[in-house]
Formats: structure tokens, sequence, C-alpha cells
């Protein structure tokens, strides 16, 4: 069984998201072959909700975790909502972390939840440094890496953040 975990940038461009699926189809058909393939995605718009369909496409299981009991009322937007309700309905599993509400803390919480679990962490990343505020995707990437966790960076030739 091979269990990769996700991070990603969330504001792609709509140009970007074909581009980044396509990658992620073709990273994830590497791990599925043996029917063990098990993604860990917060499912987040962006890059997370992508690797969650990938990971469903290639016949894998998904475990999903929200990051406060709260996220999915005050945090996902009205054009995310179906496709956030549909892969928590999808998954195997799904962690709800004991945060009342979505926070950097919660955020930073549900990414240490990825590391633990994942074999691999994909990383949907410009290669851009922290901000420095915490939790976010390179804050990820430098945190798997430090745990010995390899990371696989997705950034297709094309892909962009919006501005």
């Amino acid at each position: 069984m091979t269990t990769i975990a996700v991070t990603g940038h969330m504001d792609l461009t709509d140009d970007s998201v074909p581009l980044v699926r396509a990658a992620l189809d073709d990273l994830l058909r590497q791990h599925a072959g043996d029917g063990q393939l098990v993604g860990v995605s917060c499912i987040a718009k962006g890059s997370d909700s992508l690797f969650a369909e990938a990971v469903l496409a290639a016949g894998g299981r998904l475990t999903v975790v929200i990051p406060s009991q709260d996220y999915r009322r005050n945090k996902v937007k009205p054009d995310h909502a179906a496709l956030f309700d549909h892969l928590v309905e999808a998954a195997d599993e799904t962690l709800t972390l004991p945060h009342e509400t979505a926070s950097r803390q919660a955020y930073e919480a549900a990414n240490t939840v990825l590391i633990e679990r994942a074999d691999r962490l994909v990383a949907v990343w410009n290669g851009q440094p922290p901000t420095g505020k915490g939790g976010g995707t390179a804050d990820t990437v430098l945190e798997a890496r430090a745990a010995g966790i390899p990371v696989d960076v997705v950034w297709p030739e094309g892909a962009a953040r919006r501005g």
C-alpha cells in the first residue's frame, strides 16, 4: 500500500487546472498499479481537490482531513461546495480535527496529519519559499522533507496562480 498526501496552491488559474490534473494523473498512475493507493487530502479548492479526484479516478481510496468543526460551513465557498461534498461522500475515511474554528493552527494541524500518514507527499507548488504565516504549501513541503518524506513537486509548464 502506498499512501500519498497532497499539499498545494488553492488559487490556480483556470488554464492551469487541466495541466495540473494531467500531471497528477500521470504521477498517480505510477503508484496505482497494485490497487493499494491511498490519497490523503484536505480537499480544499484547487490542488487538494484535483488530487482527490485523480486518486479516485486511479482507483485509489481517499482519506479526507477536515481542519476544523466549522470548516464546511464557514470556509467552503458556494462554487466549491458540491465538489467538496462529493469528495467527502466518496472518501473511505474522513477525519475532522477537533479545532472548533478554521484558523492557522487548524491548518497547521491538518498538514501535520497529512505528513504523519504519508509515505510520499505530492506538492502542487510553484517553488516559492514560505510566506512566514505558517500552514502553507511551502511550509508543508519543508516539514515533509524534514521528516524524511519524499516530495514529488508538480508544477507543469504553463501552470500559474491567480495574481
